[in-house]
């Protein structure tokens, strides 16, 4: 089908790029990865060799850019129609659809309060009312879909699909800092911790040196 490129940040660091990473592992086809540190002298230059975006992560086919996590997901899930990284249900379809739009667009203060690290645990930061309101709908999220769809599988709709691809980042930050979930969001917490690819991003998270102080908060003095 042509040579695949993915081009991603820091993987203590980029969540963006985890999403659409989870979801080429999951097709078990062959890619090359090149890694570009962000916030580093040059780091804008060497994104924007690949992407006019100028932003990770980015597919490469052959010639052909694609540069927003979502559209990366998509584009596998046309040229892989075998993964099944949509639901086969067209209702269930619609949900998964749902609920990864609303991740793509939404929690920004989560996003903003619990910055994506996952090498790290044992951080603690303020926990707001609007925190603790994204909080809640992330775990809401999970508890309908779990209950709705939890007989095909231990993912959100049974089998693993972009709307765990989606989520499994915010599950790292739940990690990171200590939120304590309710029982259906323990178990997909396990999930995701036995899932062999997020295994593999952290242990290579863990391996990096560079550091971005922005993304250290919480830490214990």
């Amino acid at each position: 089908m042509g040579k695949l490129t993915f081009v991603t940040g820091n993987k203590a660091y980029s969540s963006w790029s985890l999403r659409p990473w989870l979801a080429l592992k999951h097709c078990g086809t062959a890619f090359e990865e090149i890694v570009v540190p962000l916030y580093v002298p040059g780091y804008k230059e060497k994104l924007l060799a690949h992407s006019v975006a100028g932003k990770v992560p980015v597919l490469k086919h052959d010639a052909h850019v694609i540069w927003d996590s979502l559209a990366i997901c998509e584009y596998l899930a046309e040229q892989f129609p075998e993964s099944r990284l949509w639901p086969d249900n067209p209702l269930a379809r619609a949900e998964a659809r749902s609920v990864s739009a609303e991740m793509h667009s939404g929690f920004p203060v989560i996003r903003q309060a619990m910055p994506f690290n996952c090498r790290a645990t044992g951080r603690h930061v303020p926990r707001t009312a609007e925190l603790e309101t994204e909080i809640a709908r992330v775990q809401m999220i999970w508890r309908s879909c779990r209950e709705r769809y939890g007989q095909h599988g231990p993912w959100l709709f049974g089998d693993f699909s972009i709307a765990d691809a989606m989520y499994i980042p915010v599950t790292l930050r739940f990690v990171t800092y200590g939120v304590a979930l309710d029982a259906i969001g323990r178990n997909y917490l396990e999930t995701v911790q036995a899932h062999a690819p997020v295994r593999d991003w952290i242990a290579s998270a863990k391996q990096e040196t560079a550091v971005i102080e922005s993304s250290e908060v919480g830490r214990v003095a």
